[in-house]
């Protein structure tokens, strides 16, 4: 499969799986999983056709691991590991994180970070990296990147509740700007 074709099934995938189940008709259970058969049923109907192996290798070959698969056959379910703005519990233990994390913005996002610190925005988690490698291409998503440095261990010891995706991105529900520290 090309990396457009790739790239195609991917942004579709982490639409419905992440944001609007409903708007091609499918209902994620409780921890965010929708049967691999049913997703793709749906995608056929709503003029998205794609297939089964398709589905299983933009999840075998995406190098941010968006996807969780489990299962086999027909008892196959999918979801997305991290960033959805639908409500879903993704059964994530807490654990400790490492003493610094990072989150990758910009510039004009700075002034209400500093005031306001990190927010889910339209998420239910803030999502941190564990590297200043990922950091700088989230950021560079959006425009000339800007690393943040979280001080995680400091949060974490203050009572805040970190979560680790199983793609290694690291989940909190919000990081007051005191625990933040800006570039010069």
């Amino acid at each position: 499969m090309d990396d457009r074709r790739n790239k195609r099934i991917s942004t579709y995938l982490s639409r419905h799986l992440r944001h609007d189940p409903a708007r091609i008709g499918i209902t994620l259970d409780e921890q965010g999983w929708v049967g691999v058969d049913e997703l793709v049923a749906a995608a056929h109907r709503d003029g998205f056709r794609i297939s089964r192996a398709e589905v299983e290798h933009v999840v075998a070959t995406s190098d941010k691991q968006r996807f969780g698969l489990v299962g086999e056959g027909a008892a196959a379910r999918i979801r997305a590991n991290q960033g959805h703005s639908v409500s879903v519990d993704l059964g994530l233990p807490p654990a400790e994180p490492p003493a610094f994390l990072f989150h990758g913005t910009v510039a004009p996002s700075l002034t209400a970070i500093r005031v306001e610190g990190l927010r889910p925005m339209r998420r239910q988690h803030v999502h941190l990296s564990p590297d200043l490698e990922t950091a700088t291409r989230v950021g560079a998503r959006r425009g000339r990147p800007v690393i943040i440095t979280v001080d995680a261990g400091a949060m974490h010891h203050a009572g805040h509740v970190f979560h680790r995706s199983d793609n290694g991105v690291w989940l909190t529900e919000a990081v007051p700007a005191a625990f933040l520290h800006f570039p010069d």
